[in-house]
């Protein structure tokens, strides 16, 4: 049985994971390659096809296998969660006594600092944009990182945001992010001068729009690799960072909060993130303000 032919396999996995679980089509996907993949070698390393077949120590060595390959810890980790959730599924149906994964131990990942832009950096940027031109490229250019740096959404929020999701009476703005949870974010008066503009670009250019808020000027949506090279190419002009990516918006916009007093779970629930721990490592961000502040105000420093 060829990896294609198992991929049937794992389709009801696959669909509790899409409808119970609400996974995004993106993470449902890694899932099912990794398990193709997976199986693929066990099929060609030990003779095996089955799940009830398999060992721990065949994981270890295709595990072992990838990360001599060069897969990072952070990949290993993806697909040591792909296999115990499969596991661990197949025992909550029945169809497995015990899961082999229960002595499989994931690699430590070393945590990465949020790369961000400096505030000034930021406004700057914003700023030069505002008095740019009011070409198709500059217009979507100046809507897209407004969106980014007001209000943190994730590029795969961007793309899929529609108009009636964007409230200007209530100044608010829902968005629907990962696992399908819908959370609500304000909008600064900034942000509603860009969006509206935008639509009256739209109003005027476009003839049937499509449901999505960003269009093209047939009315398509955007696609994100061309967000991603606008941001990428805004980004060059206005900071030295290697790292020029709509997230680094996204970060900024996470760190400048901090960095002003904001709250932690206030800045959790802007961001969408479904544990605290994912928001902490912002905080550190902060010391260097501790740092300015200790320095300006302590008699000693």
């Amino acid at each position: 049985m060829s990896a294609s032919d198992r991929s049937g396999v794992f389709q009801p996995f696959l669909d509790h994971l899409r409808f119970q679980k609400r996974f995004s089509a993106h993470t449902v996907l890694a899932y099912a390659t990794d398990l193709q993949q997976g199986f693929a070698y066990f099929r060609s390393a030990y003779g095996v096809e089955q799940p009830d077949q398999v060992l721990p120590a065949m994981i270890r060595s295709w595990l072992a296998e990838g990360k001599s390959e060069g897969l990072s810890a952070r990949t290993l980790n993806r697909k040591i969660s792909a296999f115990k959730s499969y596991f661990k599924y197949l025992v909550r149906q029945g169809l497995l006594k015990a899961s082999p994964m229960s002595s499989i131990l994931s690699p430590k990942i070393s945590r990465r600092l949020p790369v961000f832009l400096k505030e000034e950096e930021a406004l700057n940027l914003l700023k030069a944009l505002e008095t740019g031109s009011e070409d198709e490229r500059s217009l979507h250019a100046r809507t897209i990182l407004a969106l980014f740096y007001s209000t943190g959404m994730r590029l795969s929020e961007l793309i899929g945001l529609r108009s009636e999701q964007i409230d200007y009476g209530r100044a608010t703005l829902k968005v629907l992010g990962k696992g399908n949870k819908e959370r609500v974010l304000p909008l600064s008066p900034f942000l509603i001068g860009n969006l509206q503009r935008y639509e009256q670009w739209k109003k005027q250019q476009v003839e049937a729009p499509g449901p999505t808020f960003l269009v093209t000027e047939k009315g398509k949506p955007l696609y994100p690799r061309y967000v991603w090279k606008l941001v990428n190419e805004y980004l060059g002009g206005a900071t030295t960072l290697d790292k020029k990516s709509p997230h680094v918006l996204r970060h900024s916009f996470a760190t400048h909060l901090m960095n002003q007093g904001a709250d932690l779970n206030a800045v959790k629930e802007l961001l969408g993130h479904s544990s605290l721990a994912a928001t902490q490592v912002y905080t550190h961000n902060t010391i260097g303000k501790l740092q300015e502040i200790h320095r300006k105000a302590h008699p000693k420093s």
